[in-house]
């Protein structure tokens, strides 16, 4: 294989390896796309630079023409005293019925969004992961959830080797 070749093809698996979903993290099953769309509320996170500090944490979810999902996210940086948005989008990994699907918010780059905890009847709490464990967020329809909701994710997230003793649990005033 010549220099080029080999170039693209390390480039091809780091930008596929960003898609790939940390070991035992299984996305759901019998997803319904239609039925997640709509406004989120971060309730829990593992804290990366691009959340650093902000509270009231919201993503909000819309169909894009090309088929994909328009992601919206806002929070709002007390140091700064603004809000702060970065708008995304988001397509199906496998299908649209595994929750599953790639996530960028600059360029070609894509990470994974993978589902592993949905309250299926009501679509009322989400569980979610990025491509390794450092990624973890908690999401609900309410800015507040049962305590019994919040124990259930950290056992879970923490059987899957996530750090859920970083967890940053998101104000909402």
């Amino acid at each position: 294989m010549n220099k080029a070749g080999l170039l693209i093809s390390l480039l091809a698996f780091v930008l596929v390896g960003c898609v790939k979903l940390p070991d035992r993290v299984e996305p759901i099953s019998g997803f319904e796309p239609s039925r997640y769309l709509g406004t989120w509320y971060e309730i829990a996170r593992l804290d990366h630079s691009f959340e650093e500090g902000l509270s009231r944490v919201t993503a909000e979810y819309s169909l894009r023409d090309d088929g994909g999902i328009r992601v919206l996210n806002r929070g709002y940086s007390q140091e700064k005293g603004e809000w702060q948005e970065a708008e995304g989008k988001a397509y199906f990994v496998e299908n649209e019925q595994t929750g599953y699907l790639k996530v960028s918010f600059f360029g070609p780059f894509y990470g994974a969004y993978g589902i592993f905890g949905l309250d299926q009847e009501n679509y009322q709490h989400s569980w979610v992961s990025g491509p390794n464990t450092d990624y973890l967020w908690l999401l609900a329809r309410e800015p507040q959830i049962a305590e019994e909701d919040k124990q259930a994710f950290v056992k879970r997230a923490t059987e899957l080797g996530f750090n859920t003793d970083k967890l940053i649990w998101v104000e909402h005033e």
